[in-house]
């Protein structure tokens, strides 16, 4: 049996893995691709857009027709090891492997790498960035207005002064601000349960890539 040359297995085999990963290559900037489906009754009022910095509370469930499209880059920005930050990140994890959107991991490394963990996410030009953690902040609000293309989705947490790129989902129990504001009287871990904080980055997504960004969306009932 004739076997081809082993250079020219090679060269095949070298274009095929190319081939492959094509769809992983973030180098380049490029259109956010547009979310698969519109969110339903209760999501917001159609006829009455939600102000800049305002807070919304969508009918339970109301997000669950919108959808990333299949490739959406995403950036999970990570950052401490308490209990509400654990349970967001893995919400986000979950929601990306259930939903076809290509995921990258960007966790700070202690409190001298938040500002830089920052960067490190921007650097990639993803569709969109997942912050999970009260340590990233005031990191954040720093950073968010030097960057109106991004967008940003904060997960149980608020900026004090959000841009337009920038949306949260917050309940009672969570909605920290930052330090110059301090923790919620209300602050409670038990309230990041798997099932809230699964929800909170559904309903988060939803809005945040239907355009309705620059708000915080209050998630008590899901």
């Amino acid at each position: 049996m004739h076997r081809p040359p082993l250079a020219a297995v090679l060269v095949v085999a070298a274009a095929l893995l190319t081939g492959c990963a094509s769809g992983d290559d973030w180098s380049q900037r490029r259109p956010a691709p547009s979310a698969v489906g519109t969110p339903g009754a209760g999501f917001t009022d159609p006829d009455r857009p939600p102000a800049p910095e305002s807070t919304v509370t969508p009918s339970p469930g109301s997000w669950s027709g919108v959808r990333p499209a299949p490739g959406t880059r995403v950036v999970l920005l990570t950052a401490g090891g308490d209990g509400p930050a654990k349970t967001l990140a893995k919400a986000v994890k979950e929601w990306a492997a259930d939903t076809d959107v290509d995921l990258r991991t960007v966790t700070a490394a202690g409190a001298a790498d938040l500002l830089p963990a920052v960067t490190r996410a921007l650097d990639l030009h993803p569709d969109l960035v997942v912050s999970a953690g009260n340590d990233l902040i005031d990191p954040l609000t720093t950073v968010t207005p030097s960057h109106l293309r991004q967008k940003f989705l904060v997960v149980g947490a608020e900026l004090a002064e959000p841009t337009e790129n920038v949306t949260a989902v917050d309940w009672t129990g969570a909605s920290f601000r930052g330090e110059g504001l301090g923790m919620s009287s209300t602050y409670d871990p038990a309230s990041f349960t798997e099932a809230r904080c699964a929800a909170a980055v559904r309903a988060g997504v939803a809005a945040a890539l239907t355009g309705r960004t620059g708000i915080v969306v209050w998630l008590d009932d899901f």
